[in-house]
């Protein structure tokens, strides 16, 4: 499993995990499914998958990208809409899955991480530890 160094590890201030630690080696990787973001999601839900998008606009760009160590969870969120499959057949349970950001639908959904005037994120490192 690649680990994606110096990715955020969690939304600061909270339990939002963004990567995980290990490869599970006994029931595999979880597997990547589109989840519904309904209009009455909770502010800190929406703060999450912002700042999770941030952190892959910084880290990745337009660049196609392996799914590595980012938590399934998280990109399950983003999956089908801003984040789509790279690769065709792709599959949703494999660590290396490639991905890619669909800035034109992730501006949509997130203009304050695209804006031209957007302060770079500041994301809390503490846990960037060589596990």
């Amino acid at each position: 499993m690649l680990k994606h160094r110096g990715f955020p590890s969690r939304l600061t201030g909270t339990d939002f995990q963004f990567t995980i630690r290990r490869a599970n080696h006994k029931d595999g990787p979880a597997k990547i499914i589109r989840r519904e973001r309904f209009k009455d999601r909770k502010f800190v839900d929406r703060k999450a998958d912002e700042a999770f998008m941030a952190a892959l606009w910084q880290y990745f760009g337009e660049e196609t990208f392996e799914r590595g160590n980012l938590d399934a969870g998280r990109l399950s969120w983003l999956f089908g809409r801003e984040v789509v499959p790279a690769e065709d057949p792709f599959d949703p349970a494999s660590y290396e899955a490639l991905l890619k950001i669909d800035a034109k639908r992730a501006e949509a959904a997130f203009p304050a991480v695209f804006a031209p005037d957007a302060p770079p994120q500041s994301f809390d490192e503490d846990e960037e530890e060589d596990w």
